[in-house]
């Protein structure tokens, strides 16, 4: 059964797909891959050559899942304890 994200209408999450990772329009093509991608340093237009089947707005709707994602994380920090040599 796949879902569309309420905010992001590119963005489908599918448990038959990816192991129900956020992915493009019910593709086989994983949210974290487009990042992942990006970050090592294809550019926007590389990546729309290397697969044709994806379109610039769903680069950028993962780039805008991510953030989202991000924002609503929250991460208590907890001070580490001093360790102790014996």
């Amino acid at each position: 059964m796949e879902l569309k994200h309420p905010l992001f209408d590119r963005i489908t999450i599918d448990p038959e797909k990816c192991f129900g990772k956020p992915c493009i329009r019910g593709m086989r093509m994983p949210v974290a891959s487009i990042l992942s991608y990006l970050s090592a340093g294809m550019t926007v237009d590389e990546i729309l050559r290397e697969w044709p089947e994806l379109e610039r707005e769903d680069i950028y709707q993962a780039l805008a899942y991510a953030a989202w994602v991000m924002e609503e994380r929250v991460l208590p920090l907890v001070p580490q304890a001093e360790s102790v040599s014996v």
